[in-house]
């Protein structure tokens, strides 16, 4: 079997490392830039600690802002538009998730046009050109967007999330400051860091994983389960840390693949706009149980060792599963994360289109347990009270 592994050209760590973002843009002979970014970025002065490095440097650019939490068709399209009307040769993305998501798509139709539609990227499309140059800073420890092949728009008229699967939309560069992660109020800090794990989890355990894979992922777990606590509290170290094992994270499942947890949380961001990391926080304990029935199962102990439980090497595989669960729980719990789906206004009613649309879902043929969306329906109705 081959295995195939794509990360960006250069990569940066470090608080402060957004300095290197000018001389990238000319040593590649970039000379007007696209700044995406969001509203509350701008307001916060987030966004100003990386336009500044443009102002002082005289490099021309125009700001793109107009993106929701999750990201839709129109928000792309009108980036497209934009990108057009000022002329610009390059994107530079400083945000989350969503952000990222938008600029990625943007860079994408703008050399793939035939594309415009947004709609017709939805899993694996066949573009045929890299996108334009994107330069991706993240100001959350969680998504991993800087690293990844993928993308997620919301298609307002079909009520559905669409994960787009795209190695020509990796950023070329990824600069991860933890400077700019140091504003995160601590909600967003914890569900954008539950994010990650669940991203190191699932790419730990999904059907395509491989030595390297897991190499990376059972390092990533480590880290977020040591520091994403005291990075929830403000700890600066901390939050260093945690923005270099989200990026871990992503180096991972972006080349391996997801499972169920991300299929099922897309339908209630697409239904309710839950943020991601809420989602795949709540649902991640009950998916791991259902996935414990899997070829995976044998795996659970070196997630329960990663997170830092004691014994494991003596722990037969039920007492692995049940180690690993309570290790995300009790994590899961210390940072304040719902635990409920009742909890965060999600409808009895509509588990079953949940189901359907979850199961639909590009994530879902990585799961290491084959499902149905009866079973998924399930999942649901135990996460619900």
């Amino acid at each position: 079997m081959v295995n195939r592994f794509i990360l960006n050209e250069t990569s940066y760590f470090g608080a402060g490392a957004r300095e290197n973002l000018v001389p990238e843009l000319k040593g590649r002979g970039l000379k007007k830039v696209l700044f995406v970014t969001d509203k509350t970025l701008i307001d916060c002065g987030v966004a100003g600690k990386v336009s500044s490095e443009l102002d002082k440097a005289g490099i021309a650019y125009e700001t793109y802002s107009d993106i929701k939490a999750n990201p839709t068709v129109y928000n792309v399209q009108a980036g497209v538009a934009k990108f057009k009307e000022v002329g610009a040769d390059s994107l530079v993305a400083v945000g989350g998730g969503s952000v990222m998501d938008t600029a990625k798509a943007i860079g994408i139709i703008i050399e793939n046009p035939e594309f415009a539609d947004v709609v017709s990227l939805e899993g694996v499309a066949d573009t045929k050109n890299k996108s334009v140059p994107l330069i991706a800073l993240p100001t959350t420890s969680g998504t991993a967007a800087e690293v990844t092949i993928n993308y997620v728009i919301t298609d307002e008229v079909n009520t559905k999330k669409m994960v787009c699967v795209d190695p020509h939309d990796i950023p070329v560069v990824a600069i991860v400051d933890s400077d700019l992660m140091m504003g995160m109020p601590k909600g967003l800090c914890a569900s954008t860091g539950m994010d990650a794990l669940t991203h190191a989890i699932e790419g730990f355990i999904t059907k395509s994983a491989w030595e390297l894979s897991d190499m990376v992922e059972l390092r990533a777990i480590e880290l977020i389960s040591s520091s994403l606590y005291d990075s929830v509290q403000g700890d600066p170290k901390a939050r260093e840390t945690m923005a270099l094992a989200q990026y871990i994270a992503g180096m991972g499942f972006s080349n391996v693949g997801l499972g169920i947890v991300h299929s099922m949380a897309h339908p209630l961001g697409a239904f309710y706009d839950t943020p991601h990391g809420v989602a795949n926080a709540l649902l991640l304990p009950f998916v791991m149980e259902y996935n414990a029935e899997s070829p995976a199962k044998p795996k659970y102990k070196a997630i329960a060792k990663a997170m830092g439980v004691s014994g494991t090497e003596n722990m037969t595989d039920d007492e692995g599963v049940k180690a690993a669960i309570d290790a995300v729980r009790k994590l899961s719990v210390s940072i304040d994360i719902p635990q409920k789906l009742s909890e965060i206004g999600v409808k009895q009613e509509d588990l079953e289109a949940l189901s359907v649309a979850a199961f639909n879902d590009v994530c879902t043929g990585g799961n290491p347990r084959d499902t149905s969306p009866a079973e998924i329906l399930e999942i649901y109705k135990k996460a619900y009270n």
